[in-house]
């Protein structure tokens, strides 16, 4: 039993294997649907024309032909100055390292501090600082907001609060601070000289801001000299649409941007920086408002105790922000950008499809020419148990309706697609002289077949007769007209004895005809007879239903003994 599954199996695997590999050499193309339309070819015509003008604004203006780079950058600053303010303040004084990358300060004004020296004194009387006796200080505990060291004693503020003694440094005179106008708001007149180098590494190529032919005494001016890199603070700060004197008193923080857009291509060469200027903190706040920060200078007195002097510093922080993108031509991006593109030329289709579908969705009109796009491009399929197929004699199309039936299935709504049923060229569809001879003897035959017919509401040509099922209930036409079975071809292809033997022993050369079923075997190849004739395949002959008319005219032809017949069966 192992042996015959293992043997099998392979055989399974060997048949997918050979079906797999079959599939590799096979070449699968959609299938398009051509159809004359004016409107349409002008939609399609419309898209090409502007994705194709897109495409070449992109490709001249957005250099998409290039492979691009973001630039590595090294910045350095020189700033000079002098300003008097009680005293002179240089460039060493005014000037303070920033803690940032690319950044420079300078001090506009100050609170200056002098004579401070170490002493101890009750702290200033917030929550944690009150006490009530030594034990709630602890001797070296430091708050986060507390001014200096705490002793361990408990001392009086004032006369209402007690807070812990700290040691911090203090002055006895009270510090010097002129808010308006800024101590340095001449520093507007200083000058920096902002050297910037950059780099791309993909293409080896530097480059820096300053040209070997730079004038020294140039300032830059955004129409006048826009590739000066000296620059004037206030004229920094008009840039940036701020007052210089205004921003001095509490300071704040500039951006100098500069941009570098640089075209490698040596057709088109062009590398050089542009400068830009805009303030990064938010002015509108009012709880701390402006840049600013606090240092000191300590000295010794003559008898060895120390001193020092608190400076709080307000002043513009710039900060140099350098970025760019450099570009050169490459072949494989040119490729590869025009290959994107492409693809955008199948909206125009996608569009035209959208239209088909919205049409195809409303309800609210018809149009015969989209109805036969619409039936020409879109096949519905179905499980073979949820429809059955109609032919009707005055349409040209087999109809496709779907199951259960709520009503009879001449009245039952449909959706129709196209079919060419096949033409009889096969022996069994051959007429001998003798058939067309007895053709007048047949159609008396006919009429006396087709008498005393009492005829139910949905049939249209006048010979069907009352059937007790919904998919029985089904007659040879649509609208009232003559009926099929009263047409020569209907006698000579479905009703003919001559006819029918031949085919019965076109399926097998062996059969008796001459049997006590022999009825039943006429009735079996006749109905075959009429599904080939009429929907051009037996592949339908399962889902195919016979008009009651023909079906009765069969079964008279050729009855059954007892007369009990099974009807057609859908389950």
């Amino acid at each position: 039993f192992n042996f015959l599954s293992l043997q099998n199996s392979q055989k399974t695997f060997t048949m997918v294997a050979c079906g797999w590999t079959k599939d590799l050499f096979n070449y699968d193309s959609p299938k398009l649907i051509r159809f004359p339309s004016v409107g349409c070819v002008c939609v399609k015509w419309c898209i090409y024309v502007v994705i194709a003008l897109y495409i070449c604004y992109t490709l001249i203006a957005h250099k998409r032909y290039q492979e691009k780079e973001e630039l590595t950058s090294s910045v350095r600053i020189n700033l000079k100055g002098v300003a008097h303010a009680d005293r002179i303040w240089d460039a060493a004084e005014y000037t303070i390292p920033t803690q940032t990358r690319d950044s420079f300060f300078v001090m506009t004004n100050i609170i200056q501090t002098d004579n401070q020296i170490q002493q101890t004194c009750p702290e200033y009387p917030t929550a944690k600082a009150i006490c009530s006796s030594d034990q709630s200080c602890k001797k070296g505990i430091v708050d986060v907001h507390s001014n200096g060291v705490q002793t361990g004693r408990c001392v009086r503020y004032n006369a209402t609060y007690k807070t812990c003694e700290i040691k911090a440094w203090l002055s006895k005179l009270p510090p010097f601070f002129k808010k308006e106008p800024a101590v340095l708001r001449s520093s507007e007149d200083f000058t920096v000289l902002i050297k910037n180098n950059i780099h791309f590494p993909t293409f080896n190529y530097t480059v820096q801001n300053i040209s070997p032919k730079l004038n020294t005494s140039c300032k830059f001016n955004k129409v006048t000299d826009p590739l000066c890199p000296i620059f004037r603070l206030g004229d920094i700060l008009q840039e940036a649409k701020e007052n210089f004197s205004e921003v001095a008193v509490k300071g704040g923080i500039i951006a100098i941007e500069i941009k570098w857009d640089c075209n490698l291509d040596s057709w088109s060469y062009y590398c050089s920086p542009e400068y830009s200027f805009r303030r990064l903190d938010d002015k509108t706040r009012t709880l701390y408002p402006g840049f600013s920060f606090r240092f000191a200078r300590h000295y010794k007195l003559p008898d060895g105790s120390e001193r020092r002097t608190l400076f709080k510093a307000y002043g513009i922080r710039f900060d140099v922000l350098v970025f760019g993108m450099g570009g050169k031509f490459n072949l494989v991006e040119l490729f590869t950008f025009i290959g994107s593109m492409i693809t955008y030329f199948g909206l125009a289709v996608t569009a035209i499809e959208k239209c088909f579908s919205f049409y195809n969705c409303c309800s609210c009109c018809k149009i015969p020419f989209c109805e036969n796009v619409i039936r020409k491009k879109y096949e519905t399929v179905l499980m073979p148990e949820q429809v059955v197929f109609v032919s009707y004699v005055d349409q040209p199309h087999i109809t496709l309706i779907k199951m259960p039936l709520k009503t009879s299935l001449q009245d039952a709504k449909d959706s129709v697609f196209e079919n060419c049923p096949v033409k009889f060229n096969d022996p069994r569809t051959c007429c001998t002289r003798e058939s067309n001879m007895n053709h007048s003897t047949g159609q008396f035959e006919l009429r006396m077949l087709t008498q005393n017919i009492v005829c139910p509401q949905w049939c249209c040509c006048g010979q069907c007769q009352e059937m007790p099922n919904y998919h029985e209930q089904l007659c040879c036409r649509k609208e009232a007209g003559q009926c099929i079975t009263t047409t020569y071809w209907f006698t000579q292809l479905v009703l003919s004895r001559d006819t029918l033997n031949k085919a019965l022993l076109y399926e097998d050369p062996f059969l008796d005809l001459t049997g006590h079923n022999s009825n039943s075997q006429l009735r079996r190849i006749a109905y075959k007879q009429y599904i080939h004739w009429r929907f051009g395949s037996f592949e339908m002959q399962d889902r195919a239903i016979i008009p009651s008319c023909c079906r009765r005219l069969i079964r008279n032809t050729y009855p059954k003994a007892n007369g009990n017949y099974n009807g057609f069966d859908l389950e």
